[in-house]
């Protein structure tokens, strides 16, 4: 039996569609440079692109 990888599962969500999605890095510090349209982009999770989307199902089986 596969274990999940709990490092994982608090990277990323499986939608119930199946997209796997990822926050967006950049929005804890300096903040202060950055336009607000940046900080607001980052403030939305981002779909993974489908090869790592693999990995990461792969790496969660019971999602």
């Amino acid at each position: 039996m596969q274990k999940t990888k709990k490092s994982i599962v608090k990277r990323f969500k499986i939608t119930a569609s199946g997209k796997v999605m990822r926050r967006s890095p950049g929005k804890r510090h300096l903040l202060s440079a950055k336009s607000v349209k940046q900080k607001r982009a980052m403030g939305q999770d981002k779909m993974v692109t489908p090869g790592v989307a693999a990995n990461v199902k792969k790496a969660v089986p019971f999602a």
